[in-house]
């Protein structure tokens, strides 16, 4: 009959110092500690695996933290895993794994590391939309919910008072953007599923409404109207650049002078500043050219054509076009981004070729490579078409209401930026 293994005591335990190589003193029923060269007294539960029968060791922690009687105590309970066949080890793992994930793996900081990646995907008009609207709508309350513990009545719970509200718009870019984020816990491996995935279906859904745009034969009103307005020269120029170049209110606000290239006539936008990513080159027209005439003298020495009032260092706001308009009367008439829908209107009514329309208003070509072997063919062969278009917007101007033909007649007074 073998030797009972003689069991450990505070004392033995509290006198064992470390020798040349790492040694092992044992408690019995699998407990051990391990006396390191450095000091370290470390203890370990050594058992045999349920289903593989290999020997495992499970570190219990270190002494004095935790004390021998600590130490049995973690013993017994890891031998009752094993007796029901389980693996005490894989067991406590799975266990901190789902309280890292209760503090870590929130809603909010998922949706933080989706957004690294889909900020870079679209304009950075689009992702300040997209972080401020969570911002506001769900981080206050699920932002700090586990991302596991997220499921379709929580959320269905939490956008019902918008829906009720009548801001359909806004429910219906919440559950896309939601669901961007469960899909992005599945690819991560946080979550098996997307709990989220039809859940736009329980919500009405939004009517769809064009922008606001005026009829082709008010375009002289508009003019009209910039010339009369109290707004500052700036703002005045880029209403009448979104105008002349066919750009969207926020391509136009970030213009850069070291996009434009005045000797060739283009202004290149670069795809980060695009809705669908790609590079723009946009044609510029006599009237173009004497609108950045005009604004130089403010901005030349600058990063952006238009700036901003508060610190000129960066661009106007995309929206300052849309609330000019509305402070000259528009309001629900026309929006900034309707002068596209303007432009695309008059000159289909004159029989322009639909193709250059649409490539001048940026529409993504369905051939993306007939789009790219004929990029270079179609910057030319829309000149005659911005041309066109420049000089109808400077006809309903009547000749002398414009800012691009105020800079041409220099002897006419213009009022100084306020």
């Amino acid at each position: 009959m073998g030797a009972q293994a003689t069991r450990l005591s505070d004392l033995k335990v509290k006198a064992a110092k470390p020798k040349e190589k790492d040694y092992t003193l044992t408690d019995g029923n699998g407990l051990q500690m391990r006396v390191r060269i450095n000091g370290s007294k470390l203890w370990n539960f050594n058992y045999i695996h349920p289903v593989t029968k290999k020997r495992i060791n499970m570190g219990l922690g270190t002494f004095p933290e935790v004390s021998l009687a600590q130490a049995r105590k973690r013993t017994v309970e890891a031998r009752e895993i094993v007796a029901q066949g389980l693996d005490p080890k894989e067991q406590r793992d799975a266990e901190r794994h789902a309280k890292k994930a209760a503090t870590e793996h929130t809603l909010e900081n998922v949706t933080t590391a989706w957004f690294e990646l889909k900020k870079d995907s679209v304009t950075a008009a689009y992702a300040e939309d997209i972080w401020r609207s969570l911002t506001l709508h769900v981080f206050p309350e699920l932002g700090s919910t586990p991302i596991s513990a997220i499921n379709a009545p929580k959320v269905i719970g939490m956008l019902r008072p918008l829906e009720t509200k009548g801001s359909l718009e806004t429910v219906k870019r919440l559950t896309q953007r939601l669901n961007e984020v469960m899909t992005y816990g599945v690819n991560s491996g946080l979550i098996h599923s997307n709990p989220l995935s039809g859940i736009r279906s329980v919500f009405k859904k939004p009517k769809k409404k064009n922008m606001a745009a005026l009829p082709p034969d008010e375009l002289k009103d508009l003019m009209l109207a910039i010339a009369n307005a109290s707004i500052k020269r700036t703002t005045r120029c880029l209403i009448e650049w979104q105008l002349h170049t066919m750009t969207r209110p926020a391509e136009a606000a970030t213009a850069r002078w070291a996009d434009i290239d005045i000797e060739k006539r283009v202004w290149t936008i670069p795809a980060e500043r695009m809705k669908k990513r790609r590079i723009h080159i946009v044609p510029l027209t006599d009237q173009a050219l004497a609108l950045l005439e005009a604004i130089e003298p403010y901005s030349g020495h600058r990063e952006y054509v238009f700036p901003a009032d508060r610190n000129p260092r960066t661009h106007c706001n995309s929206q300052t076009a849309n609330m000019a308009l509305k402070r000259m009367g528009f309001e629900g008439r026309l929006v900034s981004h309707g002068m596209r829908s303007m432009a695309s209107t008059i000159l289909n009514e004159n029989a322009w070729d639909p193709e250059l329309i649409e490539v001048a208003l940026a529409h993504v070509d369905k051939d993306e490579v007939r789009s790219a072997y004929n990029r270079a063919d179609y910057i030319e062969r829309r000149r005659p078409m911005m041309k066109w278009w420049s000089e109808h917007i400077q006809e309903a101007a009547t000749g002398n209401l414009s800012m691009s033909a105020i800079q041409d007649n220099r002897d006419r007074k213009i009022v100084s930026i306020r």
